[in-house]
């Protein structure tokens, strides 16, 4: 019996003894693992301002779990000392301010840094003041086209300040902004207008979103010079208006549209300058004042036609209405763009296009071309488009830019005397010329010219002495130039402007 217990005995005891020596490990492990309290520790903190990061004295400090409940010093400093181990939220609020909370865990016998950072609160946020002490001086006189605006911000909490400008003209709808979040109390206008009254305002807004509107202030601009010469100049590709003294140091732009606009033509009055913009598209007539004021659109029928791009039409001798080309048709129309009407046909397949009008015969000359701009006549015609003559024949190369001279009995034009004629419409060698109405009395002004360059858009200077005219390579793509000749004999050759086309001298 006992041999028969004996395997059972061999395997139950190793069993009962390695149970009780895990347990007795356990037991043992135990005891020397034990947790020891966290005790305490302390959290030493600033409470200062978002804005300029001054520190706020007086902010009221509690904690999550609650502790002690302390507030700020002069410094804007806490000690919350003797606290138990632990993660705590420490809350700093003060009247003005948004209450914020900063997480910290607390160790036994350490003290911990901490940094709690208020923005004020925009209910008692206080507005900017006024914007002050503006120059230039209100209602300041005689001030240049680039004038630096200057002002004074300040505000009642010192907060930082940005700045937006306005710049506009009175009766106008919609004021400009020059200038949007200036954190300096100055900004240059350019492009200003000659002998105009600007009014101008600045806003002030500080950090938390107060805006205060500033007060509206004035100036004017320095009386426009007297600018007897127009033209039209291309600037990376884009055509504006310039008006000058007759020097480059005395040039004023005009124009500053994203548009093609060029072509000017002062009336005989002196007062406004009518110009070809395609801003809608088509090539239109727009008028504006002699200081580039005042522009409005006046046709809704575009100046138009074979190789026309907005270039053909006259002011009427006093100033009241303007002829224009539009294909095949001459058109009338009022200045204030009223009163559109039909004055003449041009002649089978051919459109009108380069246009004048002479004030001491009251009648008018004109370019008609056919689709090949190589195609070209040079006719007069009454005032009303009757008794219409043919001045000009088509002679072999180009023919164009015909314009009377001041006693109305003699027109000066453009011919490429090589004869040359390609699709494109490319000169060799454009001459000037002037003669008689009945076609006597050619004088070839250009005798003296560059060779391997054409002279274009000659007219009269306003005392018949000069002709003002356009010279540029024969390439087609070189930079034009604006220069002066004798009438008479065609010496003299001076240059005015650079980088210069469509010239106009009254």
């Amino acid at each position: 019996m006992f041999f028969k217990l004996w395997p059972m005995f061999k395997t139950a005891l190793p069993f009962k003894l390695v149970s009780f020596l895990l347990l007795f490990g356990i037991l043992v492990s135990c005891n020397e693992d034990t947790v020891e309290p966290m005790g305490e520790g302390s959290i030493a903190g600033t409470v200062i301002t978002a804005e300029t990061g001054e520190p706020i004295p007086a902010a009221s400090i509690t904690t999550t779990p609650a502790t002690t409940a302390i507030v700020t010093d002069a410094a804007g400093k806490f000690l919350l000392d003797g606290i138990p181990g632990g993660d705590y939220n420490v809350s700093a609020k003060k009247n003005g301010y948004k209450t914020e909370a900063v997480s910290v865990a607390v160790m036994d016998g350490k003290q911990k840094q901490i940094t709690i950072v208020l923005g004020r609160s925009k209910d008692t946020n206080s507005v900017p003041n006024l914007p002050a002490k503006p120059s230039p001086a209100v209602d300041a006189t005689n001030q240049p086209t680039t004038v630096t605006l200057k002002w004074q911000g300040t505000d009642p909490d010192k907060d930082p300040l940005t700045y937006d400008v306005f710049l506009y003209e009175p009766g106008a709808t919609q004021k400009k902004k020059l200038a949007e979040g200036l954190t300096d109390t100055s900004f240059v206008a350019t492009d200003l207008k000659y002998g105009t009254l600007y009014l101008w305002q600045v806003v002030a807004t500080d950090e938390i979103g107060g805006l205060t509107n500033g007060p509206v202030w004035s100036f004017s601009t320095l009386p426009l010079p007297d600018t007897r010469y127009l033209f039209a100049r291309a600037v990376d590709g884009n055509y504006d208006i310039y008006s000058s003294t007759g020097t480059e140091a005395g040039i004023f732009k005009l124009t500053s549209s994203f548009a093609r606009e060029w072509w000017p033509v002062i009336s005989p009055r002196r007062d406004k300058i009518a110009y070809s913009s395609n801003v809608t598209l088509d090539p239109q007539i727009w008028i504006m004042s002699r200081n580039g004021a005042d522009k409005r659109q006046i046709t809704t029928v575009p100046v138009a036609g074979y190789h026309n791009l907005g270039i053909g039409f006259a002011w009427s001798p006093d100033g009241g209405y303007l002829v224009y080309a539009n294909y095949d048709n001459l058109y009338r129309i009022d200045s204030d763009g009223a009163n559109l009407r039909l004055l003449a046909k041009a002649p089978a397949n051919r459109h009108f296009r380069m246009i004048d009008w002479s004030a001491q015969t009251n009648r008018i000359v004109v370019q008609t071309i056919g689709s090949n701009i190589n195609d070209s006549e040079i006719y007069t015609m009454n005032a009303d488009g009757s008794d219409m003559k043919l001045v000009v024949n088509n002679l072999p190369g180009r023919i164009e830019s015909p314009s009377y001279s001041i006693d109305g009995n003699s027109i000066v034009y453009t011919r490429d005397i090589d004869g040359f004629e390609s699709k494109e419409g490319r000169q060799l060698n454009a001459h000037i010329f002037v003669q008689k109405l009945d076609g006597s009395g050619v004088i070839d002004i250009s005798a003296n010219k560059p060779a391997g360059t054409n002279d274009l858009y000659p007219r009269f200077s306003p005392d018949g002495s000069k002709i003002i005219f356009v010279n540029t390579s024969n390439d087609g793509i070189s930079q034009m130039d604006i220069w002066m000749v004798d009438a008479l004999d065609g010496k003299n050759r001076v240059k005015l402007f650079s980088n210069a086309s469509m010239p106009e001298w009254k």
